[in-house]
């Protein structure tokens, strides 16, 4: 069974980083691209940070970049997504799923969910 799940979320002060783990089973996350998405109350669902299979190329959201690092770990099966200066604008559910379509950014072609941790940012 295909399975991705999300941990490391949790309540941070402004300012404060947290580090999201993205963890496969089931399957090699070697062949996918890994994106982040993230929703927050009220607002629709938007995609955060990308990682082409295999280490490849990066992309981030304007509002994301220079704050926040994806990175893969292979040999772990788990996609990371570092997280530092965070705002109360950064408040939302962080989701990861897989995708075997290139480039990562096809944002509405991800094929497989995880369940999401919760990203809370406040004083």
């Amino acid at each position: 069974q295909l399975q991705l799940v999300e941990s490391g979320g949790g309540l941070v002060q402004p300012g404060g980083s947290l580090r999201l783990s993205c963890a496969a089973s089931g399957f090699t996350l070697d062949y996918y691209a890994i994106g982040w998405f993230r929703q927050a109350p009220g607002k629709e669902r938007e995609g955060v940070s990308c990682i082409g299979s295999r280490g490849g190329s990066t992309n981030y959201a304007d509002s994301v970049k220079g704050r926040f690092t994806i990175s893969r770990d292979n040999a772990k099966n788990t996609v990371y997504l570092q997280m530092n200066s965070l705002n109360v604008e950064d408040t939302a559910v962080y989701y990861c799923a897989a995708s075997l379509l290139r480039p990562c950014t096809r944002w509405g072609e991800y094929m497989y969910w995880g369940q999401g941790t919760q990203v809370t940012v406040s004083s």
